[in-house]
């Protein structure tokens, strides 16, 4: 009864381990993407995005609270569609590119509710400020893709307050957050 036992647990053990996948964020295939909008004076929307970004995460669908998450943004990629707006984005009064060369994201938790949509906590690092955020996730799907390999994609939103990470330009009150949506798809390493 005692081998019993032993067998059982081993199983539960390695079935968790089997089903946890290891992701690259599909970059190369330009599959996922890191877009912005910010309030313009109360009238419109900007967007923008962050072209060049890396990241990987682990995505276990049997236990997802085991599930991580690692992002690495480069601040100078921003892209607005308008080239002073994205340099004057890139200096101290937003970005500050030249002194923070790098944006991360490092999750600490994740829930998964029954519908496919959770909550992904982490630390975020901009302009040398790290602070907590939560970002609410929902699964889009996974499988086979057409080339052999095997994908996972989901969309996270968060909000993040300018003024939380030390960003001094004030552009109103109806700009002092800025709402962020990650499109994510990664290929099983």
């Amino acid at each position: 009864m005692r081998n019993l036992k032993y067998i059982f647990i081993c199983l539960l053990f390695f079935n968790g381990a089997v089903h946890a996948d290891d992701f690259i964020i599909d970059k190369k295939g330009m599959h996922a993407f890191i877009q912005f909008r910010i309030s313009h004076l109360g009238f419109s929307w900007l967007y923008g995005r962050f072209n060049d970004f890396s990241g990987e995460f682990t995505y276990d669908e049997q236990n997802p609270t085991a599930s991580t998450v690692t992002v690495t943004i480069d601040p100078a990629s921003v892209d607005t569609n308008h080239a002073e707006r994205d340099k004057h984005l890139r200096s101290d009064d937003f970005l500050y590119v030249d002194k923070y060369p790098e944006a991360k994201f490092i999750s600490t938790s994740f829930t998964m509710n029954d519908d496919n949509t959770g909550v992904l906590k982490g630390d975020f690092t901009l302009r040398g400020v790290t602070r907590p955020i939560e970002i609410t996730v929902t699964r889009i799907g996974e499988g086979d893709d057409p080339w052999g390999g095997y994908r996972a994609g989901f969309e996270g939103k968060t909000r993040l307050a300018l003024a939380d990470y030390g960003i001094p330009k004030d552009l109103g009150p109806a700009a002092r957050e800025v709402e962020l949506t990650l499109s994510i798809e990664g290929v099983r390493k």
